[in-house]
């Protein structure tokens, strides 16, 4: 986190000299057998991340919900724009996307087709229980709760995403049945009102009894090393840069 004595951030409990703590904002790509990519959220450190990762171009982005962490690099995709040569579809709830409509008034004005100066989305609506299709991926959505909001996760085949989120209804879990690469938040070891924690991850798969569960969208308190030595088999730490072939 931004701060410390020094100003080099405040690291928690994580090692600082370990890479795999240096984390970014949560995000992932979902790459199609076609080629066609979805980003999911767009997060402040989108640039960074794209760059990083030698994505030159996504197809489409769906949000999982409006906070800033998820969605403050929109301004960053005029250059996705560029590469496609066309507006770029956004997926989201209706309220996500009256909220993003909002914060960047500017993006969602009508395109003169001259140009992308700004960011061009072209808007397209789902609920937080659609099955879609999206740049060659079947997806299934589920509801989740994240404190006082509802967030989005998703299931492709086998794959599911559940970022933000500390309650899991018996719907949503059934969404998630035999789901065998379970990527989910888990912010520290404590319980926590907003995101998921260790215990808590470690309950729900001992019930989906995933072959694979990756957490992500960490806070300072779980260091890398430490959490892969207590963590039962089948769960490990994810890390930025992270690519799994499914």
């Amino acid at each position: 986190m931004v701060g410390g004595a020094d100003g080099e951030g405040i690291w928690g409990e994580c090692d600082p000299n370990e890479p795999r703590n240096q984390r970014t904002r949560s995000s992932i790509v979902v790459e199609a057998e076609s080629g066609k990519r979805l980003l999911v959220d767009s997060g402040p450190d989108l640039r960074t991340q794209l760059l990083r990762a030698k994505i030159g171009v996504v197809h489409s982005v769906l949000y999982t919900h409006e906070h800033a962490d998820h969605v403050a690099g929109l301004d960053e995709l005029r250059a996705i724009n560029r590469m496609l040569d066309a507006p770029l579809p956004l997926y989201a709830t209706d309220a996500v996307m009256k909220e993003l409509a909002a914060r960047y008034s500017y993006a969602f004005r009508p395109w003169s087709g001259n140009g992308f100066f700004r960011p061009v989305p072209e808007p397209h609506l789902v609920s937080l229980t659609d099955r879609v299709r999206v740049c060659d991926l079947d997806l299934e959505l589920f509801e989740q709760r994240h404190n006082r909001i509802p967030t989005i996760g998703l299931r492709c085949g086998d794959f599911a995403y559940s970022t933000d989120v500390e309650h899991l209804s018996e719907e949503a879990l059934a969404c998630l049945d035999g789901v065998k690469t379970w990527i989910v938040g888990c912010f520290q070891y404590e319980p926590h009102i907003a995101h998921a924690w260790v215990d808590l991850v470690i309950e729900w798969c001992k019930r989906l009894k995933p072959e694979r569960t990756i957490l992500t969208h960490m806070g300072p308190a779980l260091d890398y090393e430490a959490l892969r030595r207590v963590l039962p088999e089948g769960i490990e730490p994810g890390y930025d840069g992270m690519v799994l072939s499914l």
